[in-house]
């Protein structure tokens, strides 16, 4: 991760907290028939994720979710994915909803390359993640495989 990579993720997250009342975001559980999960570690922060990220202006959650799905892991959705849970993610600011949604329909149009944003996109077996996955991608994991409701708070 280069020096400058954290800066810019403070000065964008610093951006979108002037400029927007509320900041929504969407983040999607990508699930294989073979129980894996599609898991993303960024160059800009520690630790593996869903993907995902914010809505933009003028785009519905669900545009927001192909179009993440798509540029971090070559993602595309074939049918609607679920809408699991809305939490409030008073980790990034005190404004900041993510929409958690469960993908089980998708096709992968090729192997996902290192790029600015993404160092690494797989999938890991549900039931061993890899070391560094955050508690939060770890919980709303473990709600989906007990369908259970998502948490409120991230």
């Amino acid at each position: 991760m280069s020096g400058r990579a954290p800066l810019l993720f403070r000065a964008l997250h610093a951006w979108f907290l002037v400029s927007r009342g509320l900041t929504l975001g969407v983040r999607g559980a990508v699930i294989d028939e073979a129980d894996r999960v599609l898991l993303i570690r960024h160059t800009y922060v520690k630790g593996w994720h869903l993907p995902g990220g914010g809505v933009e202006i003028g785009e519905t959650a669900l545009d927001a979710l192909g179009r993440e799905l798509r540029e971090e892991a070559n993602i595309e959705l074939t049918a609607p994915p679920v809408l699991r849970g809305i939490c409030f993610n008073t980790r990034s600011s005190r404004r900041d909803h993510v929409l958690v949604y469960e993908v089980r329909a998708f096709r992968q149009t090729g192997p996902k390359r290192a790029d600015r944003e993404i160092a690494e996109a797989a999938f890991f077996d549900i039931e061993a993640l890899p070391e560094g996955t955050t508690e939060s991608t770890r919980t709303r994991l473990a709600e989906i495989q007990a369908d259970a409701p998502v948490a409120v708070r991230w």
